[in-house]
């Protein structure tokens, strides 16, 4: 019988684990335990972009205001608001002939504190939230909860808050009827069993010793906050505060080849794109790295991709290279640059088998993720990258061994989402999506693969270098 000669034409996404030898995994894990502790201590845009810049002057990047002018091999940054930020290796070629752009976000859903938040209610005092991005909000109760952000007061000076991330902290909890008296809840849809005004987080229940407060329990928090915190109810008006969960990121299953924390989407894009241009030596093109805020709301608002910040710091970027400036040549920048979307894509999940589509899904341990569209259903509120830069993407990544697959986010007709790529596509730019898996996306701990992370530190990193 004719042993049936194989078909070296066919096209199957690889296994990274199974690419790997024992130095390699040994390095996937080293570089995961890395990010497993910045995530752990970076859970929102402020913190993630303070620590980025740490990382950033430590490897030698200055802030953009100190140079007069720019050549090959300056390392700048420049960051927007404490939430947003933007940093350069000045390459080789002419800025003219383009940029290499890998562009991530810097926020994730969670639980943001309303301006008046603190009230008394039922024997508690509690705070108010607004739930931020795309949230199932069942999902947020009766779990440890972490206080993170900056108060500002009316003088400038600023507070910062980390609160339940000790050891010896408190946390916080929103709370969820018992079973025993569950019986109309659970009648109701999910989406509906808890509502976005039920979403109050407990944060105390001492009274006040003095007979004439009239909400004790509320006065004896405002006392402790103004003891401990120095500041005074009128200060939350200014506060920029946010509920997000207690948990540190760990390693998940027997062979602790996942990782589960809150935050991966996008932070696990942010960060490896962070350590890709950290190690970025003598580029051909200058390298981009760019960390946008607000893209889980639409990307509106002046930290966010629709803002003007990247157009500007890219004509600041031309006024300090070239001496004569001129509009026209910031247009020539853009529309010959390259972008890398940094954005995560959904991992196949069996249990929810049905809202997959299972030859075109993203699988865990199968390397970052290409995706050449986004979008809902009809490819509504997505670019589309073109077949030529999908070639080039996947030549760049195959010659480096980069493991890779390609994905949509799920069936045509479940739903969809979108990232910054069709922003960056408005200046004419070539943009694909590119990520790892993720699963349980949008959850308060979400789950990837940890060679999934170190193929994707590698993906950004060969995309700058060339």
């Amino acid at each position: 019988m004719t042993k049936e000669k194989k078909n070296d034409n066919s096209y199957q996404a690889k296994n990274a684990w199974t690419e790997m030898g024992k130095a390699e995994r040994e390095e996937v894990f080293a570089f995961n335990k890395d990010y497993a502790e910045f995530l752990t201590k970076n859970k929102t845009e402020r913190e993630f972009a303070s620590a980025a810049i740490s990382e950033l002057e430590a490897a030698g990047f200055k802030n953009i205001t100190e140079y007069d002018k720019l050549k090959k091999g300056d390392k700048v940054y420049v960051e927007n608001r404490s939430r947003a930020l933007m940093a350069a290796v000045i390459g080789e070629k002419d800025l003219k002939e383009g940029l290499k752009i890998v562009g991530s976000h810097i926020d994730s859903p969670r639980l943001d504190l309303k301006p008046n938040p603190l009230y008394e209610d039922g024997e508690m005092a509690m705070f108010k939230t607004h739930y931020y991005g795309g949230v199932k909000k069942y999902q947020w109760v009766t779990m440890p909860l972490a206080l993170h952000g900056v108060v500002v007061k009316d003088d400038g000076s600023q507070i910062e808050v980390k609160i339940g991330e000790k050891e010896d902290d408190p946390i916080f909890f929103i709370s969820d009827v018992l079973p025993h008296l569950g019986k109309k809840q659970m009648k109701k849809s999910m989406d509906e069993g808890i509502s976005g005004e039920q979403l109050n987080v407990v944060v105390g229940s001492i009274p006040v010793d003095d007979e004439d407060a009239k909400d004790k329990i509320k006065t004896a928090i405002l006392n402790h906050l103004e003891a401990e915190y120095d500041f005074k109810e009128e200060d939350f008006i200014s506060a920029d505060l946010q509920v997000v969960p207690a948990f540190k990121t760990r390693d998940a299953g027997f062979d602790r080849a996942l990782l589960a924390g809150y935050g991966h989407d996008d932070r696990v894009c942010s960060y490896t794109a962070l350590e890709a241009i950290l190690d970025v030596k003598d580029p051909d093109y200058t390298s981009i790295l760019l960390l946008m805020d607000r893209e889980e709301v639409g990307s509106m608002g002046s930290t966010g991709m629709q803002s003007h910040f990247f157009e500007d710091q890219v004509a600041n970027l031309v006024d300090l290279y070239y001496e004569n400036y001129s509009e026209l040549i910031v247009r020539k920048v853009m529309q010959n640059s390259k972008v890398l979307s940094a954005d995560v894509s959904a991992a196949y999940d069996p249990d929810f088998a049905e809202v997959y589509a299972k030859h075109n899904s993203a699988y865990l341990g199968k390397g970052i993720v290409i995706s050449k569209y986004t979008g809902a259903r009809g490819k509504a509120g997505a670019s589309e990258a073109s077949a030529e830069f999908m070639g080039e993407i996947r030549g760049i990544f195959n010659n480096a061994g980069v493991i890779w697959q390609t994905a949509e986010l799920g069936k045509i007709d479940e739903g969809g989402g979108g990232t910054i790529a069709q922003f960056l596509a408005n200046y004419n730019m070539d943009v694909v999506d590119c990520g790892p898996a993720v699963l349980s996306m949008h959850s308060p701990y979400e789950v990837v693969s940890k060679a999934d992370v170190y193929h994707s530190y590698l993906a950004y990193n060969v995309f700058l270098e060339n």
